[in-house]
């Protein structure tokens, strides 16, 4: 039966019904507990979830080395596999994720829910980059430079520097 399916028609399969899996469950936890409970449990969620992604990522990878390249490699996985437009630049001690086109981002301006874009950047985006470091080491710190879905920072992308903490 696999042979009707192209690999890309599976993945894309998959890919939309990941997406639509973690909108639903949030709106029926909004519906049930209300807008700020729905977010703590989404938080809660993207904070294992990235620790899982992180930890199948270097094992698909074959990734044994925790550098800051290893991370922006598996890290590059994920975005790739949800369908981010993005590019990597880096330069010494320093990797820097550029997306361009955020599918998260992507669904809430489709679904009309911009007005939570900001609390998710603030939390679940800076969770789930905090999990993926987590797994890696303790010694790479992030800071989000430009946040696309924040209108009010009116930036065209996103920028994520992963950087190796200095020992004093």
């Amino acid at each position: 039966m696999r042979e009707l399916f192209t690999d890309a028609q599976i993945a894309d399969f998959l890919r939309r019904s990941y997406f639509v899996v973690d909108g639903l469950w949030f709106i029926m936890a909004e519906q049930e507990r209300g807008f700020d409970e729905a977010m703590d449990l989404d938080e809660a969620v993207w904070g294992v979830m990235s620790k899982v992604q992180a930890r199948r990522a270097k094992e698909v990878l074959r990734i044994e080395g925790n550098s800051i390249q290893d991370l922006a490699r598996a890290f590059q996985l994920k975005l790739a596999s949800e369908g981010y437009d993005f590019e990597v630049e880096s330069t010494g001690g320093e990797v820097t994720i550029i997306v361009r086109t955020c599918p998260w981002y992507e669904i809430l301006k489709s679904s009309g829910r911009m007005e939570i874009a900001e609390e998710i950047a603030d939390r679940i985006c800076a969770k789930e980059f905090a999990g993926w470091i987590r797994e890696f080491s303790p010694e790479i710190e992030f800071q989000i430079l430009n946040r696309l879905c924040v209108e009010s920072d009116g930036c065209a992308d996103c920028r994520m520097t992963f950087r190796r903490v200095r020992e004093s």
